[in-house]
């Protein structure tokens, strides 16, 4: 059977979007924006924990009484695991970011399972609750991820607004490019470790986050956790 070159070219770009934008809906359903309901935002960290910046940024959404979810790296959780107890204990939400941080979008549902289910009991095993949400690394992924994070009882969830902090671009970058690039709705993505340095450097993050904190209110905004359903 011959495909059109023009239908072949949209099945591609189909396949394309659906790997690699983080809230892309062809490999099935993911949360990219929270339902539209008055100025509430999200704040979400990924990579974490991290033995420096975990701790300040904690201490920063505790002294502004802010929630946030936190999508833990199995293998963090199980070198800081007092750190994954502390995110449960002050109220955050805990989503899990996979064992490895290895891109999902060309791996087999094997390895796909195996990587979120270790990511999860490594979580659990912490002492954290149960994660009901799940965010591939880079937003990468395939046809059977959203589907096997599902079955795992995790909602996938991607972002709205990325501001790029894991560049360390400064500080006050990090908090213009958050302040000025959120709307209502927004889940804004932030790192509070390093997918591939167990002990990279977050600190610009998390110097940033009582000014973003601020700032965002001072727009009238409203800090509230991921829905479940």
């Amino acid at each position: 059977m011959i495909i059109p070159a023009g239908l072949g070219l949209a099945i591609l770009g189909g396949a394309a979007h659906g790997a690699f934008h983080r809230n892309s809906r062809v490999f099935g359903p993911v949360l990219g924006r929270l339902p539209p309901d008055g100025q509430r935002i999200s704040l979400t960290f990924d990579d974490g924990p991290n033995p420096d910046a975990t701790p300040e940024i904690l201490d920063a959404l505790g002294e502004h009484g802010v929630k946030a979810t936190f999508f833990i790296l199995g293998a963090h959780a199980e070198r800081w695991p007092e750190l994954v107890r502390r995110v449960v204990t002050e109220g955050h939400q805990l989503g899990n970011h996979g064992y490895f941080h290895r891109k999902l979008h060309l791996k087999s549902p094997f390895y796909v399972k195996r990587d979120i289910a270790l990511g999860k009991r490594a979580i659990e095993r912490a002492g954290g609750s149960t994660p009901r949400f799940f965010r591939a690394p880079h937003g990468f992924r395939s046809p059977w991820v959203t589907a096997i994070a599902r079955s795992l009882g995790e909602r996938t969830i991607g972002w709205s607004l990325g501001v790029w902090d894991s560049d360390r671009p400064g500080v006050k970058a990090i908090v213009d490019r958050t302040i000025e690039g959120a709307r209502a709705g927004s889940i804004i993505l932030l790192h509070d470790g390093d997918g591939y340095n167990a002990n990279g450097d977050r600190m610009q993050t998390a110097h940033a986050v009582p000014d973003i904190i601020s700032g965002l209110r001072h727009r009238g905004f409203e800090f509230v956790t991921l829905p479940v359903q």
